[in-house]
């Protein structure tokens, strides 16, 4: 039997990780909710690492937000990132706990990286200005999971997930991703009956979508991977793990895609006088592949899990 820790139980991929685990036998897991434990507190995380003789960590807990929360609150997403990580990885070597994954972000990627987006990207140009202090807290985050492997010999790895959905996500109006967006937005036109809905941009845009318990699955893949393939696979200080699908579609699809599942009958009218962003952003996946991962859900069987989630959830869920 070992035990677990599954920092950030309640955000969406601690939520699917937390899930996933529970239902194996030989897991004792530990969660501890924000009121429980602050893992900003470097003396609160030590003594609970020095009481709880953990084996196991997935560090799935961070402060999240749209571009406006990160714009607005720069401060606070490298300070409570950066305090979040360091307190936890420093506290399982100091309390002996060989394994630990780390979940980061696409976003670690420079804003004009080649795409499929390999994992040596990193580091080799600058980022995307919005959501920058973030990120740097999460390229952090490897960089200190590789120098307490360097330097101790420790097995702690990272994974980089490409744009997520599912249960779980935060579906407020404003300041949510695109998918759980769309969804409330469609949703709510079609019980109004509304005869259009407006979509910003061309559409023609393509992007990558990962269902939670897919990045979930990989994760734990990854985390139980023998130690042998898992080196063989990476390098000392090029460690991260890119997950995603390989596979991407364009906006209009997405759209039209959240328009069938949501019951919307009826027209998507496009406002090409908003902007597109990228043209494109993908994650290779090839290093995960070679791992023996693969994807389950494609994207409307994926919209139609999150989409039903969000139905029985209206009343309790985040947003």
């Amino acid at each position: 039997m070992k035990t677990i820790f599954v920092a950030g139980h309640r955000g969406m991929v601690g939520a699917a990780i937390t899930k996933q685990l529970e239902r194996r036998t030989d897991v004792k897991l530990i969660t501890k909710s924000r009121s429980e434990l602050d893992l900003t507190n470097q003396l609160a995380v030590s003594a609970f690492f020095a009481e709880s003789n953990i084996d196991e960590v997935y560090l799935a807990a961070a402060k999240v937000g749209g571009i406006h929360a990160n714009n607005t609150y720069p401060a606070e997403f490298i300070y409570e990132n950066l305090m979040i990580e360091a307190n936890i990885i420093n506290a399982a070597h100091t309390n002996d706990v060989q394994k630990l994954l780390f979940l980061g972000s696409s976003c670690i990627y420079p804003k004009l990286a080649q795409q499929p987006m390999t994992e040596n990207a990193l580091l080799t140009g600058t980022l995307e200005e919005t959501n920058e202090p973030y990120a740097i807290a999460k390229i952090a985050g490897i960089k200190l999971c590789e120098s307490y492997n360097r330097q101790y010999g420790r097995d702690y790895r990272s994974v980089m997930p490409t744009n997520l959905y599912g249960p779980n996500d935060n579906f407020h109006p404003e300041n949510s991703h695109v998918i759980p967006a769309l969804l409330r937005r469609f949703h709510e036109a079609a019980k109004r009956g509304d005869s259009e809905v407006i979509a910003w941009g061309s559409g023609k845009p393509m992007r990558e979508f990962l269902h939670v318990d897919d990045m979930a699955a990989a994760s734990i893949h990854v985390m139980d991977l023998d130690n042998e393939t898992y080196q063989a696979n990476t390098q000392p200080m090029l460690s991260h793990i890119n997950v995603g699908t390989g596979e991407d579609c364009t906006i209009r699809e997405l759209v039209e895609t959240v328009a069938k599942v949501s019951g919307f009958t009826g027209e998507i009218k496009w406002d090409t006088s908003k902007p597109d962003g990228a043209p494109r952003k993908l994650m290779d996946v090839s290093r995960l592949r070679a791992l023996g991962w693969k994807h389950t859900y494609n994207l409307e069987e994926g919209l139609k899990h999150a989409f039903d989630w969000f139905l029985t959830n209206q009343d309790n869920f985040r947003g």
